[in-house]
């Protein structure tokens, strides 16, 4: 092919970008130099975020991995889905953005953690490197028995965790970037589109931190916890059920939760440093300009705040996430504050490698991060998160709009938070009962945008069906009470040496 065809093929595309997603684990939204944190050094994530766009108002679909991943892949919500939960990962049942782009010839390959069932199942990519998938096709079982909750002993762990060195995480974290440096140098097609999915674990837990970037941070001088000093504890009963179950809090004394902030702060600027080597890897392979970079999070971690750690509620720090973006089409320097979703994630695809759409790809609800880049801010836009998952003994649903931030707990009193005057949400406007006529037209409000989307209880009735039948395919309560049950899902490597001594045993 001669040079003038091919500049010519390459003109040609301009519309049609690469796609490189970047994904962390448990990155709270807060914790960049981008977003304002005051300690939290995360130079890459700046530079990313100075020549493009950050949207500050990001949340996930649902504060748990695996839900989150399946409504990732598929661009829709988890009541629609039905990956309700950490036991039922996303199979390729219904089809991924991934497959929509493969089928049209966009080269689609992922890299690390997806969190799905099996690499058997048809997922959507034309290549699987290093994939994290859930433990045995099956995943956490213990969080399926909510009508009966069982002791949750690991939660022991993430306080027994805490210091300094490498973890099967950062070492798996360092292979994918490896991987991903690898794939992007030699493997990415400058003449075929691509769309990468490179899918990183830190600053999930174990907060076990390698000495270099623990160093960073002195425990004495962190930040304390939202609520800390004065021992703040919501008092609504479903988000005590929640503490009751994940009782992380009880195993922290201050100089623990110190070196575990400290902890998840050095992970965090180890994850900004893998992400500026894959970023400099694209930028070698001399695609950085017609690529679509997006960095995203799957939840928060609240860190302490408000007393309660890792994710799984919907205050600020567990359900909202970073996300920014960059690359062709996208504005420079611009924050944007429309409420985003990681559902937008499948349209913000099909966008950038401008395949076709079809009938179940414009039925998506999402809507791509470049035409919200370039919009005016929409502050009326609807956000929903939802949780289903672990702890829970009723359906939780979270809608955000303009300042305000209305939680459903179906069964029980709703919350309202205005984020305006109350941003660390210490005030819950229903209990304590104002009576302002503006906290009651937005409760009325949050409770008319959520009906809008879903009615609620027949989604609760729903799930906890599907879990009573998922319960029993896997063998009864018995079998989901000690199969499956752990704090942290075991690396690709770990899982594998799981594997022989399950067959040696046998």
């Amino acid at each position: 092919m001669s040079s003038h065809i091919r500049q010519e093929e390459r003109t040609q595309r301009r519309d049609r970008s690469n796609m490189l997603i970047i994904i962390s684990d448990e990155h709270r939204k807060d914790a960049m130099g981008c977003a304002g944190h005051p300690i939290v050094k995360t130079p890459n994530l700046d530079a990313l975020a100075a020549r493009g766009t950050h949207f500050t108002n990001a949340y996930t679909p649902s504060p748990m991995c695996v839900p989150t991943r399946a409504a990732i892949a598929t661009g829709d919500h988890v009541h629609k889905t039905r990956y309700w939960d950490s036991a039922s990962p996303y199979d390729g049942r219904i089809r991924s953005w991934m497959r929509h782009l493969r089928d049209q010839g966009v080269k689609t390959v992922s890299i690390g953690k997806l969190h799905f069932r099996s690499a058997e199942d048809d997922n959507g990519f034309s290549e699987e490197i290093l994939p994290m998938h859930v433990v045995g096709g099956v995943g956490w079982t213990i969080g399926l028995l909510r009508e009966t909750p069982q002791p949750y002993d690991a939660a022991a762990e993430l306080a027994a965790d805490v210091g300094i060195g490498n973890s099967s995480y950062t070492d798996y974290d360092r292979e994918i970037t490896k991987a991903a440096e690898a794939w992007l140098q030699n493997t990415a097609d400058p003449d075929q589109p691509w769309a990468a999915f490179i899918s990183l674990v830190s600053p999930h837990y174990p907060l076990t931190c390698p000495e270099e970037f623990y160093t960073i941070y002195d425990p004495a001088r962190i930040d304390l916890p939202v609520g800390y000093e004065n021992r703040f504890r919501p008092e609504h009963r479903e988000l005590r059920n929640l503490a009751g179950f994940f009782d992380y809090e009880k195993y922290f004394d201050e100089q623990r939760m110190r070196e575990a902030k400290a902890a998840y702060y050095g992970l965090t600027s180890f994850m900004d440093d893998c992400v500026g080597r894959i970023l400099k890897a694209l930028e070698a392979s001399g695609q950085a300009e017609d690529t679509v970079v997006i960095y995203v999070s799957d939840h928060g971690d609240m860190m302490g705040d408000q007393g309660f750690w890792t994710k799984q509620v919907m205050y600020e720090q567990s359900a909202g996430v970073p996300m920014i973006l960059a690359g062709p089409g996208v504005p420079k320097g611009r924050k944007v504050a429309t409420g985003t979703s990681l559902i937008d994630l499948a349209a913000t695809a099909l966008d950038a490698t401008a395949v076709s759409q079809d009938e179940i790809s414009r039925a998506l609800p999402g809507v791509s991060l470049r035409q919200l880049a370039r919009e005016p801010d929409d502050p009326d836009r609807t956000i929903l998160s939802e949780y289903h998952d672990g702890g829970s003994t009723t359906g939780t649903f979270m809608v955000r709009w303009q300042q305000w931030k209305y939680v459903h707990y179906v069964g029980h009193d709703p919350q309202l938070f205005d984020l305006a005057t109350d941003p660390n949400e210490l005030r819950d406007l229903v209990a304590l009962q104002s009576d302002g006529a503006f906290a009651l037209a937005a409760l009325a409000e949050g409770e008319r945008r959520l009906r809008g989307i879903c009615d609620p209880d027949a989604v609760n009735a729903l799930c906890f069906a599907d879990q009573k039948a998922r319960i029993e395919e896997l063998g009864g309560e018995e079998a989901c009470r000690t199969a499956y049950c752990f704090n942290h899902t075991p690396t690709p490597n770990e899982q594998e040496k799981m594997r022989q001594a399950s067959a040696l045993r046998t």
